[in-house]
């Protein structure tokens, strides 16, 4: 991600320790954490490093880290653990996870756990945005850990070879669509040999989508993941819009662009812009070749972009020393010195406004302005789409997303159908 890397964590936990002398634990506490690798750079070095900084701290708490897969994959093998009898203690799951997780029984609420005011004044301490899809039903289910918002990387470079002010982004869609036209280039064949724009559409389409209806000021669903509104007419226009890209202004490949090979792209100079999760700002910063900017999303009517990421979650099926042994790795792991840590060392968004004013953010935002890009977004972000089922619900969305982008659909008539997918599915949750 950086030259910074992971010496933070370690370098924290040894600081931390010269202050107190913690006694040997005889027969400590067996946790397991399940962790997605699926994320921006080489982040199971910093999990590793974060793990083995706490045990030296906290003795008394024995944690084991499973890299289980994507963020797709690691749920489907926590609630194949949960259901076996044999669930993690701990999980870094979507955030948008948490209703599929509380109508399988797989986990618990925090707030129990954390009773004492002390317990009570950490809870309090996470922005409202993060915490918007870690509470339902009046209680906490999960605690931001590994979040983010969508931002626009844009190669300076480039932007200054296409007579761009490089210092400058694209501040609406018009005007990104206007830049990318001048950075679309193409040999003497006519093949494309550099993208103005790239946005993914595997993996994560609903949530670049979202980045392109909140600032239409529309939502995609309701609080109670009960009913979505994928078919509202300022949607349709927002993919349609995504749709022109390629189709219209020819800036972006047509079809489905991948998710993992967006980075790449960026850093090869195949694609002059590219929206993806701000956790990808250290593996850039670690290795462009080349001076890049980060932006927030461009507006439409306001500004705006969705939260995403992971969340810590705790699983039911656990004996009650094993979650105190995991809400004592939870409380480390978000406190401020070690959230400010993870974001810097990951580009994931410190999920406390406390951790934005430890002395190591705040030299660190002097020595990297733009990783203040993403926080100041939060003032205009809004939930990442849950719902009850979520995974059929945002596949639905996904493919007809795919659709629409690779020609197969109008943009309207894929938005109907994911409609009328997810009327069917949630129906028996109204």
């Amino acid at each position: 991600m950086r030259r910074f890397v992971l010496k933070s964590f370690a370098a924290a936990a040894v600081a931390a320790a010269l202050g107190s002398t913690p006694a040997l634990a005889a027969d400590p506490v067996e946790i397991s954490l399940y962790y997605p690798v699926a994320v921006g750079g080489a982040v199971t070095k910093t999990i590793d490093a974060m793990v083995d900084a706490f045990q030296k701290d906290v003795p008394s708490v024995k944690v084991k880290a499973v890299y289980a897969g994507t963020y797709q994959e690691s749920i489907v093998k926590a609630l194949t653990a949960h259901k076996s009898g044999t669930p993690p203690t701990l999980a870094v799951l979507l955030s948008t996870d948490l209703f599929t997780l509380i109508d399988e029984n797989a986990i618990v609420p925090i707030d129990p756990l954390a009773s004492s005011a002390q317990d009570k004044a950490w809870l309090d301490g996470f922005y409202p945005g993060f915490m918007s899809n870690s509470q339902t039903g009046g209680k906490t289910w999960g605690v931001p850990f590994q979040r983010s918002t969508i931002v626009m990387f844009w190669n300076k470079n480039l932007f200054k070879e296409a007579g761009l002010d490089p210092e400058r982004a694209p501040e609406t869609w018009d005007q990104m669509v206007e830049a990318a036209k001048k950075l679309t280039k193409t040999d003497a064949n006519g093949n494309v040999t550099q993208w103005g724009v790239k946005i993914p559409s595997t993996g994560f389409a609903y949530w670049m989508f979202q980045g392109m209806t909140t600032p239409r000021d529309t939502l995609l669903m309701n609080q109670e993941g009960t009913q979505t509104y994928f078919d509202k007419p300022e949607a349709v226009q927002a993919l349609q819009n995504w749709v022109d890209l390629s189709a219209k202004h020819n800036v972006s490949p047509r079809g489905v662009i991948e998710w993992g090979t967006t980075p790449k792209d960026f850093l090869e100079g195949k694609a002059a812009m590219v929206w993806t999760t701000t956790g990808n700002l250290a593996n850039l910063r670690a290795n462009a070749s080349f001076p890049f900017g980060v932006a927030m999303l461009p507006a439409q009517k306001k500004r705006g972009s969705p939260t995403g990421g992971g969340n810590f979650y705790l699983f039911s099926k656990t004996t009650p020393e094993q979650q105190q042994a995991a809400m004592k790795f939870i409380r480390w792991a978000t406190n401020p010195e070690r959230a400010a840590q993870w974001s810097i060392a990951t580009g994931y968004v410190a999920t406390r406004p406390d951790a934005w004013k430890t002395p190591t953010m705040v030299k660190y935002l002097q020595d990297v302005p733009a990783a203040g890009v993403a926080r100041d977004q939060l003032e205009y972000s809004v939930a990442e789409l849950s719902t009850h089922d979520n995974q059929r619900v945002t596949k639905s969305l996904n493919d007809n997303i795919q659709a629409a982008l690779s020609g197969d659909k109008t943009a309207e008539a894929a938005l109907q159908d994911a409609q009328r997918d997810a009327d069917r599915i949630l129906r028996r949750y109204k």
